[in-house]
Formats: C-alpha cells, structure tokens, sequence
C-alpha cells in the first residue's frame, strides 16, 4: 500500500515557495526526450513474484559478463583480480550497516578505517593529505575545480584534452550553475607524444587561470611529465589537479603530487570495487596540507582520549551535512564508505611490494598485447608509451569493429568515435585496456578475431 503523507493542497504551498508551476517543471533540466510519459514500457502492471523471478533472470541473461569473455574494456572503470578476503570483510555486520560515525566513541573501528584509507590514498598520490572520500572520480574532479576556486579567488579553469570526456561533462553540467568557465579541447591521434595539447596548456595558463586539470594516465593512454606545467601553473599562481582513474598505474610511475600537482583526484574502483555495470564507485581526493581547509568532504583524525589512548575523530568536516550550509566547501552529503573500506582492504593485502608487483604485471601484459595487435595489417598503436592502456587506429570505423568483436564474444576496447562523436579523426580509434586478468589465451583471441573481422 502507497504511503502518501502530503495533501494536494500541501504539495500546491511547496511549489508556490519555490517558484515552481507544478511537479513537472522540477525535471526541466532533464531533456523531454529522457522523461517518461507513463509507465516503463513492456512491464506488466503487476506480476507474480515467480513470474518477476523468471522475467528478470531471462533478461540478465542477456547480459555478457566480463569474467566469461576475454575482457579489454577500460576508459576509467578496470577489471582486476579481487581477493575474496576483501568481499568477505567488508560484509562483517559492523562494517556492512555502519553509518557516518557521528559518536566516535562507538565508532572506533570505522573511524580508524577511514583514517587507513585517507593515509593509503595520500601516499599513493603524493599528497599531504586525503579525504574520505567521495562519489566518484568525475565528481571528484569537479569538486577539486571549485576548491581551487575558492583558494585562487579565480574562476577560469583549462581541461587538457585528455582529461576523460565524462568527467568533463559533469564539470560542463556543474559549471552552468556557477558560472565557472572552462576552457576545453579534444585529444587529436597524431603521433606518440600529445605535445600539441601540452603547448595548449603552458600558453593558456594567466592571471585569471583559477586551475590546470590533466588527467595521468590521459584517456589516450599517454603519461605526461607534469613536472614543468606544476611550474607553469605556480608562477601564475594557480593550481594543477591531477585526475588519476587508474590507481594502479601509480605502483609503477611517479605520483602526481610528486611532479608538483596541488590537487590530486580519481577513481578508486580498480582496488576491491568491482566493475558493477558503472557504480557505485569510490572518489579519491588528495591535496597540500596548506589546501586542506578548502578540502571538500571530511577527514577522520588521530587524537587521544581522555586516559591517554589512541583514538579517532572526525575533524574539518566542511560537508553541509555536518555545518551550516551556506558555510560548507561542499554538498557532498555522504560518502562511499564501503567502497572506500573495500578499496583499503585490497591496498593492505596488497602492501606496497604488491602493488608495484600488480602494475609490473599489468604493464608486461599491456606491452604483450600491443606488441601483438600491432602486428595486424592497417593496424597503428598511436602511443609512444603507456602503462596498462593504449590506443590502436585502425583501417576503418572503431565502433563497427568493435560491435563485430562482441558479436564474436569479444569485449575488444572502448571506441574513441562512441566518446567523442564530435571528433574529428578520432572515429577510427579504439582505446584498448589490459590488466593481470587477461591471458596468453585471450590476446591470442582477440589478435585472430580482429585478423578475420578487418580481412
């Protein structure tokens, strides 16, 4: 039975408060083309639960999985290997239906693993200091544009052009609201060193640049020096964000924060999240301590109590859930805390000799199969260098390929023409991801489906 609380006449007083006609004009900003017009088509009124059962199982038949294919797809969201211990503790009954720790005294052991987590991501981004946590990596992109904002006083920001296409949407979306103006471009497939967009962003850098953001790896695989645009950028003072999507790229190259980035963002996904048909995911969020008032989110403290023990508190948090909003660096109003703990769980089984071990692997893989692929007649790789991904121009259209790969079984590679329908040369390009997951056996596969398709 529907529970419904408010009277028309109730609803009518809320709409009148806020300006608004009726309930529909509350989803003006989602295209009229996405909106339902009545219920979702094909699904019946009511069902029994054994018919529901059965409809449902057959529909998630449909569905390819990736542990039964041989696997390619990256472009932000990665297929690793996670060890069970990890599913097995983060489903403990203190962890699984803990909430935000608002009383630390019964709390401890949630407080304690979020101040791991926030330790474990600020040394593998080569930050002082690290949230816990975010949404996601584009969201968390975002939140690093407005912080910077706020410290420079500026509201100019420069997206490298291989800064992921997603994550610049959700900035495009939020900067409508603020009236941030963000200076865009796309990623060209030249040659082996994207120098052009490098040179795009040195030049652009001025006394109105609030922030430089460069993703490292890029979308394109590419991994840059940041060292010299850090400098750039801080002789202009503004800041450099950095967005990581894959973390375990950082076990084999410098970190970010280490080339001189101020702020350091990304995915965690990769590290005991698994791929969960998009989410929910984890957003890392690192930066300077001299920064960390202007951080969004919160962060779990190490202080002692009153018998001179070690323990754990919430400390600058700046969300509006825990301040005033008006006085909150953020409307961030939770966190992905389970996500985070499933992510700290996996570093620490993995240890810092694990992880270098882990991108090592995932590198000597990635070569394999570059190496192997290129081969292929009409085939270019386009990277000079790259970690665990790469991109290939192929002879004709990417996404009519990679449509007859997954018709054959394989999940071959995101195409550039599906991400950037807009671009300009890019239609022919195919962004190939490859982890520790895949075997001699599926780049063999992919290598002889790709032959006979392009044949």
């Amino acid at each position: 039975m529907r529970y419904l609380p408010l009277e028309p006449a109730d609803r009518a007083a809320m709409l009148a408060k806020i300006g608004a006609r009726d309930v529909d004009a509350l989803f003006a900003d989602v295209p009229e083309e996405a909106r339902l017009d009545g219920p979702v088509h094909g699904l019946p009124d009511h069902a029994t639960e054994l018919a529901v059962e059965r409809d449902l199982g057959a529909m998630a038949r449909k569905n390819v999985s990736a542990a039964d294919v041989p696997f390619f797809l990256g472009c932000g969201a990665y297929r690793h290997h996670i060890p069970a211990s990890v599913d097995h503790l983060i489903q403990r009954g203190e962890f699984l239906t803990s909430y935000t720790p608002y009383q630390p005294e019964i709390a401890q052991g949630t407080l304690q693993a979020l101040f791991e987590f926030q330790t474990q991501v600020a040394r593998l981004y080569g930050c002082d200091v690290a949230n816990a946590s975010m949404y996601d990596g584009s969201t968390a992109c975002w939140e690093a544009i407005v912080m910077a904002r706020r410290i420079t006083r500026r509201s100019k920001a420069i997206i490298s052009a291989g800064v992921h296409p997603h994550y610049v949407a959700v900035c495009q979306t939020m900067a409508r609201f603020t009236k941030d103006a963000l200076d865009v471009a796309l990623p060209e497939l030249t040659d082996g060193a994207p120098g052009d967009d490098m040179a795009r962003l040195l030049a652009g850098i001025d006394g109105e640049t609030s922030a430089v953001v460069v993703q490292y790896p890029n979308v394109l695989g590419h991994i840059d020096d940041l060292s010299e645009l850090a400098e750039r950028c801080h002789a202009k003072k503004a800041l450099l964000i950095a967005v990581v999507t894959e973390p375990v790229a950082l076990g084999a190259i410098r970190s970010p924060g280490e080339m001189g980035a101020d702020i350091v963002v990304g995915e965690g996904q990769s590290l005991g999240v698994g791929l969960n048909f998009g989410g929910p995911y984890v957003g890392l969020f690192a930066c300077r301590e001299k920064h960390v008032r202007q951080m969004p989110g919160r962060l779990a403290g190490e202080t002692v109590d009153a018998a001179g023990q070690r323990g754990f508190v919430l400390t600058l948090s700046t969300r509006e859930q825990h301040i005033r909003r008006e006085k909150a660096t953020s409307n961030i109003c939770t966190n992905s805390g389970l996500c985070a703990l499933a992510f700290s769980v996996h570093m620490t089984l993995l240890g810092e000799k694990g992880l270098r071990n882990l991108a090592a692997l995932n590198h000597a893989r990635a070569v394999q199969a570059a190496e192997r692929l290129a081969q292929i007649d009409g085939i270019d790789l386009v990277n000079g260098s790259f970690f665990n991904e790469f991109v290939l121009r192929l002879p004709q259209d990417a996404r009519q390929v990679a449509r007859a790969l997954a018709d054959r079984m394989i999940l071959a590679g995101v195409s550039l023409g599906r991400l950037y329908p807009d671009g300009e040369g890019l239609d022919r390009g195919l962004v190939v991801a490859v982890t520790e997951t895949n075997s001699d056996e599926d780049i063999a596969a992919f290598a002889a489906a790709l032959e006979e398709v392009l044949a």
